[in-house]
């Protein structure tokens, strides 16, 4: 079955993308969660349009995610953790921990787009951040052991 897809879909397609799927996933997945639309006869010029604004949309998306990118790389978080003597952390420090931080600097970013390495001693780390596809932020860590 060929849809025209209305929102970004992971491992499918673009916005205003004309795919082919299975029937029953676009059925019971793709046109239930208005995610797409079926191709007729009917709605061709419906698609011209959707792909139209898709394309300004892109471009409107890409513009926002390479400033927020800049203004992102530009700033550094700190974390405060308890720690042992060497310097081992109890815990470590998460990707909702950095989104909670970057929440409070105005900045909103979904949690499932921060990708945080192992963080398990007190240093500094580069965090890196998805934020549209080919746009990642890279962002400075650091993190030191709480005063007992």
């Amino acid at each position: 079955m060929e849809i025209l897809l209305i929102d970004n879909v992971a491992k499918l397609g673009q916005r205003g993308d004309v795919v082919t799927v299975k029937d029953g996933y676009a059925r019971n997945f793709l046109l239930p969660r208005k995610l797409a639309l079926p191709v007729t006869a009917g709605n061709k010029r419906q698609i011209e349009l959707e792909k139209e604004r898709a394309q300004k949309l892109r471009a409107k998306e890409l513009s926002d995610a390479q400033s927020l990118a800049d203004k992102l790389s530009a700033i550094s978080l700190s974390f405060t953790k308890k720690a042992g003597e060497s310097g081992h952390l109890f815990g470590s420090v998460t990707n909702a921990e950095v989104a909670d931080q970057l929440k409070t600097k105005g900045f909103i970013v979904d949690r499932h787009t921060i990708t945080v390495p192992p963080i398990k001693e007190v240093g500094a780390y580069v965090v890196e951040i998805r934020l549209y596809q080919g746009v990642i932020a890279k962002l400075n860590l650091d993190v030191t052991a709480q005063a007992e």
